[in-house]
């Protein structure tokens, strides 16, 4: 479902109420809702805010993420796996201060 759409049901408003209050047609906000016309983002920031709403950028999920070390890890057999937390847990130990 598109954003705009998606935004303006939400906030109970019809095509014409969110149009008026952004400054739009409603032919142009039809257009808009159907994907006939992409936006230009202060566009659909408008649109958002009048629906109380707001446009965000995140990071994706995963974006930036070095993969090697997950690959390398799933490389290795279950035992494998549970010999290096072992030997991982074993260094963190040492790590620690004595609590004497």
């Amino acid at each position: 479902m598109n954003i705009v759409r998606f935004a303006r049901l939400r906030s109970g408003l019809t095509q014409k109420e969110l149009a008026a209050r952004a400054g739009i047609s409603q032919p142009a906000l039809a257009r808009i809702e159907a994907g006939r016309v992409v936006p230009r983002i202060d566009t659909i920031q408008r649109l958002l805010f009048h629906c109380g709403m707001s446009l965000e950028a995140i990071p994706r999920a995963g974006a930036g993420i070095d993969r090697s070390t997950i690959r390398k890890m799933l490389a290795l057999t279950p035992e494998q796996r549970l010999q290096l937390a072992a030997k991982e847990a074993r260094n963190l130990s040492a790590l620690r201060p004595n609590r004497s």
